[in-house]
């Protein structure tokens, strides 16, 4: 059965992450991704160690399955054609060079709409193609601290290692390419229905400000500027982890029967019925008072215990794990979250499953992430109709 983009052809002139991330998701539901690279290749191909089989970082591995390589030099007159023939036949082209960067090579969205008005232009930027930062370059870790998320991730100042800290992956990034997707398809479905496509302008700014969901409207709301608060939540208690007798645990009471749940396994129901602790809004306002004492309580019981209690009760709670106890946990396992994917040398490359669950068209593990320009003489051949003896010209002049 096809998948949902089955016939949809996509450019990726994109390099490290988020880019890359979104031409991965979309390969995953079946659209025909050509990721052109330099004649050096995506940076992140010698971001190691560590290194996967093929020679390639582990971290190009985690963005650039189900893709097809080819590699060209924009300066080169022939590889330049060559790109400006994909774009023409392309349903969706992804790209995050600088803004203006393309419009040298007329790869810009202004001249390839000339030839192909029904083509989905992503341009990815760090602030986006308009605004004083507009020509900056933007990283993860430079968005996560200008748009405030550092200021809401780490310990509070006043705890031992307090201080700002940015999220353990590039957040950012990843959330960034997942809105460009959702962006693309809209944009396609915009297209069915007029024949015409259009220029998807993504700044990871604009994403780092709105993914802070709860924060902004909390200052928003009240003009109060939000703090860290570690691993607690500021408007959902008790939710943040708890040293026990022998190790850690997450206790997330999102409700007031769960916090009545939780009170009564740790043999104290009546700090359920409190009136300074039964509803959420009063465990908010007396925190100082209320954390303390389940502190005590946690501390009376060791982790084992504690998981075997909360899970019997219905009491939401979850352990700390490391990445390598997480592709060994039981429901990692059954989801199926690891699958080893067919690669040309190296027989067979690990990598993590789509999250995405499809009934009727689930998503296929079809492409290892290629080797720099492993695809070369392929999509010559098939998407640009060359015959045997250009591609040998070509070839021979070293333009490919």
């Amino acid at each position: 059965m096809d998948l949902p983009l089955t016939g949809i052809k996509v450019l990726e002139l994109a390099r490290v992450l988020a880019g890359p991330w979104m031409g991965q998701i979309l390969a995953e539901l079946g659209a025909e991704v050509i990721k052109v690279e330099a004649p050096e290749g995506d940076e992140t191909r010698g971001w190691g160690p560590p290194f996967a089989s093929d020679g390639a970082a582990a971290y190009f591995h985690c963005c650039n399955r189900g893709k097809r390589s080819i590699a060209l030099d924009f300066k080169n007159h022939d590889d330049l054609n060559i790109a400006k023939q994909l774009a023409t036949n392309a349903d969706i082209l992804i790209e995050n060079f600088k803004v203006g960067g393309l419009a040298k090579f007329g790869l810009d969205y202004a001249a390839l709409a000339r030839s192909n008005p029904a083509l989905i232009y992503t341009s990815i930027t760090g602030f986006g193609q308009t605004g004083p930062y507009a020509h900056r370059p933007g990283y993860d870790f430079i968005i996560q601290g200008l748009s405030g998320l550092m200021s809401v991730t780490g310990e509070r100042d006043d705890l031992p290692g307090g201080g700002p800290q940015k999220v353990g992956v590039a957040v950012v990034d990843l959330m960034t390419g997942m809105y460009a997707t959702i962006a693309v398809l809209a944009a396609l479905a915009h297209r069915d229905q007029t024949g015409i496509g259009q220029y998807i302008d993504m700044a990871l700014l604009d994403v780092s400000v709105a993914m802070l969901a709860n924060m902004n409207m909390n200052y928003l709301t009240t003009g109060n500027t939000p703090k860290r608060w570690g691993n607690a939540h500021p408007n959902v208690i008790p939710y943040q982890v708890f040293a026990c007798k022998e190790g850690h645990i997450i206790l997330a009471v999102g409700n007031d029967s769960q916090f009545r749940k939780f009170c009564e396994v740790a043999s104290d129901a009546a700090l359920g019925v409190d009136e300074r602790f039964a509803t959420m809004n009063a465990r908010i306002r007396n925190r100082d008072v209320l954390i303390p004492q389940i502190e005590k309580l946690m501390k009376q019981r060791s982790m084992e215990e504690w998981v075997t209690l909360l899970e019997a009760a219905g009491v939401p709670y979850g352990p700390i794990n490391s990445i390598a106890q997480t592709f060994a946990n039981p429901q990692v396992q059954a989801r199926g979250l690891k699958v080893d994917v067919p690669h040309p040398l190296a027989g067979t490359t690990p990598q993590v499953a789509s999250p995405m669950r499809l009934s009727a068209t689930p998503v296929e593990y079809r492409n290892a992430p290629p080797t720099l320009g492993q695809h070369n003489e392929i999509i010559l051949r098939d998407l640009l109709n060359m015959s045997s003896s250009e591609i040998a010209n070509l070839q021979e002049r070293k333009v490919i």
